[in-house]
């Protein structure tokens, strides 16, 4: 098995941060988590958590983004020997019992990036389903594929090495056009990208930072910048479906 460490990236989740940490640690495995800056009530809480066996915390001077605070994590986790990194959110909507699942699929593609594919119940949104839906369209004409079934879903796994490489050498959308952005680039770069379904559930009374006007401007300029992107590297792409 990969040496796996379990990045939340936190901000203002202090009410429900604690229970995700606790059904991670349960499963044997260590959290890194980032304060993106948090307010005092939720750095507080992330202080208690970090004094406990097998919690890293990383924390960042001001607010950097869910992108952002990803990143930190990731380069936290390559830093502290893992080979591996699970992001998972810290507001309670990815179902931890499936971790195993992930993490027995990263083992046997330890290459691969193991990317959620959410199996919803009714507590999803209407809206979100659509705009997901349109995100879905532009990543498939962006990578000239269909391997990327869900781009948007935040429980995945990361093999450490590639994906830092990547971050080192190509600037990234720090906010929510991260999670799609960073995958279409990973398959731009050869990585294989494989969907694990995942039951997700939008938790009654969850803090949630999307912004729907700021945030869909920044993912529409995403994939404007994505699919010029992928002109050039057209031919390519297509040879290797043919290959």
């Amino acid at each position: 098995m990969p040496d796996v460490a379990v990045v939340i990236p936190v901000y203002n989740h202090g009410a429900t941060v604690g229970r995700v940490v606790d059904a991670v640690r349960a499963q044997g495995l260590c959290c890194v988590l980032v304060d993106d800056g948090s307010d005092a009530g939720c750095a507080a809480v992330l202080d208690t958590l970090a004094a406990g066996e097998g919690v890293a915390l990383v924390r960042l001077a001001r607010n950097q983004g869910k992108g952002g605070a990803v990143m930190a994590g990731l380069r936290a986790a390559l830093a502290r020997g893992h080979t591996h990194a699970i992001q998972i959110d810290a507001d309670g909507q990815h179902d931890t019992g499936d971790l195993p699942a992930f993490l027995a699929l990263a083992g046997q593609n330890p290459r691969a990036v193991i990317a959620g594919r959410p199996i919803y119940d009714r507590s999803v949104p209407l809206g979100r389903l659509v705009g997901r839906y349109a995100t879905h369209v532009w990543v498939w004409i962006n990578t000239l594929s269909f391997a990327v079934r869900d781009s948007m879903c935040g429980f995945r796994v990361y093999p450490l090495a590639p994906v830092v490489a990547l971050l080192d050498r190509v600037q990234i959308g720090r906010r929510m056009d991260f999670d799609v952005e960073v995958l279409v680039r990973l398959v731009w770069a050869g990585v294989p990208v494989i969907q694990q379904p995942t039951r997700v559930t939008y938790p009654q009374g969850g803090v949630s930072h999307f912004r729907a006007l700021h945030d869909n401007l920044l993912i529409s300029w995403m994939h404007t910048r994505l699919f010029f992107g992928m002109l050039p590297r057209a031919p390519g792409l297509l040879w290797r479906k043919l290959a």
